[in-house]
């Protein structure tokens, strides 16, 4: 890749405070399944366990407002909360059930919420359990490395699955500022033609490469440019896996600093002695330099 000098400075956009604007109430209503989907475990519970009290404390309260709406209960809170459990999870009484027309309708009204609110949580659970997912590994860093005399960006990708993914496709796109005619910066996409883009079966590792020609939008780029330009590189890799058959997605980002040139990976593909192939995932990220 030739030297050039490096282009001015451009404003940093990332470090730059920025004013979001919140969205509408019913924007974020129809988005609270996709929060509940998507969100961690930990919070998940998190917020279940938060809701399950808030709504038992609630009906608590209202068994209370009437004196002897419950049957057999002692005066107290504690009572009155456990009755609103065992109501909501319609699991019967015990000595304590409702003795007047108003705690019948309460119960009512706590079992239709309760049920409601199951049939809610127990959907969003299998939704996040049969979420497809992908177990791809994509190196650490990718490389600019002479091949076949001609520079060219690669990384690598590993099925840790160890099961096909049929017709994994992938994708790389340049992202960096750029400055218009007009003197204001663009954040502007280049997508890089890969050697390969299209694996059949992905069952063990895939070293994805783009060659750096005078076509490419990476010609006669170094370090420098690229911190400059806060450019990234965005990978996305999409394919059937064969167990489920449903689609699946892995992406990954490398920066500048995420990029070494003049490194090569160490190879990683031996065979055993009855010949099958073997992949060393120790050492999968490792790279060693090479002659400039």
């Amino acid at each position: 890749m030739s030297d050039q000098p490096t282009p001015p400075r451009f404003p940093n956009l990332r470090g730059a405070p920025m004013q979001s604007i919140r969205p509408g109430r019913a924007a974020s209503r129809a988005d609270l399944y996709h929060r509940l989907v998507s969100m961690e475990w930990s919070g998940f519970f998190a917020l279940l366990a938060l809701a399950y009290v808030v709504f038992n404390l609630i009906f608590a309260g209202l068994y209370l407002a009437q004196p002897g709406a419950i049957a057999n209960a002692k005066p107290g809170f504690s009572d009155a909360f456990f009755f609103s459990v065992q109501t909501m999870a319609t699991i019967g009484y015990g000595d304590m059930h409702p003795a007047t027309f108003y705690a019948n309708a309460i119960v009512s009204v706590e079992v239709l919420l309760g049920m409601t609110g199951l049939a809610c949580t127990t959907g969003v659970i299998f939704a996040r359990f049969s979420r497809p997912t992908a177990r791809v590994m994509f190196s650490r860093v990718a490389l600019v490395t002479p091949y076949d005399g001609v520079p060219t960006l690669m990384f690598r990708a590993a099925n840790q699955r160890r099961n096909r993914i049929l017709e994994a496709q992938a994708s790389v796109t340049l992202v960096r500022n750029e400055w218009t005619a007009e003197g204001t910066v663009m954040r502007r996409f280049y997508d890089l033609t890969l050697k390969r883009q299209r694996n059949a079966t992905f069952i063990l590792t895939w070293t994805v490469m783009h060659g750096i020609d005078a076509t490419s939008p990476l010609a006669g780029a170094t370090l420098e440019t690229l911190r400059a330009q806060e450019a990234e590189i965005i990978v996305t890799l999409q394919g059937l896996d064969e167990g489920l058959l449903q689609t699946i997605h892995a992406r990954q980002n490398y920066r500048a600093d995420d990029i070494l040139w003049n490194r090569r990976f160490v190879d990683i593909i031996g065979r055993t002695q009855e010949g099958k192939l073997t992949v060393d995932y120790d050492h999968f990220h490792d790279v060693e330099k090479i002659d400039s």
